[in-house]
């Protein structure tokens, strides 16, 4: 269709009809035909594929946004509408109709520098009786409009109080550093405490190392895939994202802040 309008447009311009025919790669009968075929109006087809892309654009703003083709296609055939599902696929996308769906997660750039991991200190003992024995710390990442914040956490285990916490657009390890700077800024007594973390590349790193000695601060990493190991900084971030990010659209990283 769309080399049948080229050529409609250049002979608007005055280029002859049998050149401007052989320059789109189609025969003038052709040509001919789609121009008799237009002048009779839209055919039985056209008129119900038009129909059907406005069902399916009710459909999908009635679901506030969320429907994609899947559920569209079921909501079509529960008001009695026989459709293929790759059929519906094909209109949404060709109409720029779209649901919402999952966010890739981000993937964590490494740190260099990484060393081999510390021993476990805590031994899942979230319970050590007062404050300032032991620490947590992750990082998580909080979607907005113009990209990825990543936000690393410091909450103390004994308190449960969130201590320190860095927010930047990258993930590498002065992301976390910045996180324990403000803790221990805060804190004022870091002799002895156990920092314990996940086995992650900016826990890992040389520059982490280095500002844990500088706070005399003794450090502890969990097993592998195992989130109970840092259930405290998990649970901080579940109640973080439940309760804040997931209730508002996030337009800039500075808004997120």
């Amino acid at each position: 269709m769309t080399r049948y309008r080229w050529v409609t447009a250049r002979r608007a311009e005055g280029f002859p009809t049998t050149a401007a025919c052989r320059a789109a790669g189609v025969s003038r009968q052709a040509f001919h035909d789609w121009s008799a075929r237009g002048a009779q109006g839209p055919s039985p087809a056209e008129l119900a594929e038009t129909e059907l892309v406005g069902e399916i654009k009710q459909i999908h703003a009635d679901s506030g946004g969320a429907y994609g083709s899947p559920r569209v296609t079921a909501e079509l055939r529960r008001r009695g509408r026989r459709v293929n599902h790759k059929r519906v696929w094909r209109l949404m996308r060709a109409n720029g109709i779209c649901g919402i769906h999952k966010r890739r997660k981000p993937r964590w750039k490494g740190s260099d520098g990484v060393r081999p991991a510390p021993g476990d200190l805590v031994r899942r003992d979230l319970r050590p009786g007062r404050p300032d024995r032991v620490w947590a710390g992750d990082i998580t990442y909080i979607p907005t409009a113009q990209g990825w914040l990543y936000l690393a956490a410091v909450p103390d285990v004994g308190s449960r109080r969130l201590i320190g916490y860095s927010m930047a657009d990258y993930t590498r390890a002065q992301l976390a550093v910045d996180a324990l700077d403000t803790a221990a800024a805060r804190s004022g007594r870091t002799a002895g405490v156990k920092f314990h973390s996940e086995r992650g590349p900016q826990y890992l790193s040389g520059d982490f190392a280095s500002a844990l000695c500088r706070h005399k601060i003794r450090q502890s990493a969990g097993w592998v895939a195992n989130c109970w190991d840092n259930s405290v900084t998990e649970s901080l971030f579940a109640t973080l994202k439940r309760e804040l990010v997931t209730q508002t659209r996030l337009a800039t990283r500075d808004q997120a802040h």
